[in-house]
């Protein structure tokens, strides 16, 4: 029998409204993150042809960025130990990445 995914609502026990322009979500390639005192700034592009488009900002506090961290480290292991290790792109000037 397959797994069957829950919904955030279901997994949070949170009911969340997703608004209809946004429940396709966006595809990003490149992200660069930022931070104040008071914040962390996420920001998530689209590169294509040495062209770049914002596509999402997440902004949030110091604690939730440090939860989001453990909860994708989390995520990467569960992936990595039913599909094998993921590879890490190479660096070079023509592949998208991130910025610290």
């Amino acid at each position: 029998m397959a797994d069957k995914k829950k919904d955030p609502e279901e997994e949070q026990g949170l009911p969340v409204n997703i608004p209809e322009e946004i429940k396709g979500g966006v595809y990003t390639n490149f992200a660069s993150f930022n931070h104040t005192p008071n914040e962390f700034v996420f920001d998530f592009v689209f590169v294509h042809q040495r062209e770049g488009e914002l596509v999402s900002r997440v902004i949030t506090s110091p604690a939730h960025a440090k939860a989001i961290l453990f909860a994708l480290k989390e995520n990467i292991d569960r992936y990595e130990e039913k599909f094998g290790e993921i590879e890490e792109a190479d660096a070079d000037i023509d592949t998208p990445g991130m910025i610290h």
